[in-house]
């Protein structure tokens, strides 16, 4: 276990909460997975790379792991494009949990693309990929939240339209709706109890990150934060857990920043 892991604050309010993560098979999704299964809590999560979602959930399984691991996560294969396997997979999630506490909604596709390169099926596909599945998980979710009492629902946005990034025009497109979409929601959901907010990652260092960057361009990016050192999935996970838990309970209807100052 490493320093960070044992510094990681515990929310007793999480223990045996009933959570789903979309996209979890890698990167700052298999973060989140990690970070609840670790806090005691019930995880179903999702990817369409199938394999990769498998050995997470093994992984997490392994007696004795360093997790210390109350309940197995499970795992989901999902084309999020596709609605009707969404609102599928979400009523066996639902089943498979007893209900659902916490969405985190997190799957995305950061593909670099030019404007002239965009043709109105890389455009759905696009919003397909990055935004559309958010409000229909969401929507699954609902009524096991409103039966519970209430719930928490997390989505996660990205820094690069705050910036306006290079080669991202589509992404940055879906990405921005969803703070709009995590406002509407939360004023429609709030009288229920169900907590909506976004969390703003700046750049985190996963393998797919380390795709598009040189170690020159990371370098780069920390010269132009406030703090030094790369952003982690764990470190997204850190805020996650927050507001996923009761100590967040007044906490809805905004986007939150792990970015290390970053804009």
């Amino acid at each position: 276990m490493s320093a960070v892991d044992n510094a990681r604050a515990i929310y007793p309010s999480l223990a045996g909460k009933r959570v789903f993560i979309s996209g979890g098979a890698s990167g700052i999704g298999e973060g989140f997975v990690e970070a609840f299964v670790a806090q005691g809590a019930h995880v179903a999560f999702c990817d369409i790379a199938e394999e990769a979602g498998k050995a997470v959930a093994a992984r997490l399984n392994t007696p004795h792991s360093h997790t210390g691991a109350a309940f197995a996560p499970v795992f989901f294969p999902c084309d999020l494009t596709d609605i009707g396997a969404v609102q599928s997979m979400m009523a066996k999630v639902e089943e498979a949990l007893g209900g659902i506490d916490v969405v985190v909604n997190n799957a995305a596709n950061d593909d670099r693309h030019s404007v002239a390169d965009v043709t109105p099926a890389y455009w759905d596909q696009s919003m397909a990929v990055n935004l559309r599945h958010q409000f229909f998980v969401a929507q699954a979710a609902v009524p096991s939240m409103k039966r519970s009492g209430g719930g928490a629902i997390i989505n996660l946005g990205s820094i690069s339209w705050h910036l306006g990034l290079h080669d991202l025009v589509i992404y940055q497109t879906a990405k921005a709706a969803i703070e709009g979409m995590t406002r509407g929601l939360a004023r429609e959901l709030g009288r229920d109890n169900i907590r909506v907010t976004s969390i703003i990652p700046g750049n985190v260092k996963t393998p797919r990150q380390e795709k598009w960057y040189t170690p020159e361009g990371e370098a780069e990016i920390v010269a132009a934060q406030c703090l030094d050192g790369r952003l982690l999935p764990h470190d997204v996970a850190a805020l996650a857990l927050f507001l996923a838990s009761d100590d967040a309970r007044l906490i809805t209807g905004h986007e939150y920043w792990v970015d290390a100052g970053w804009r």
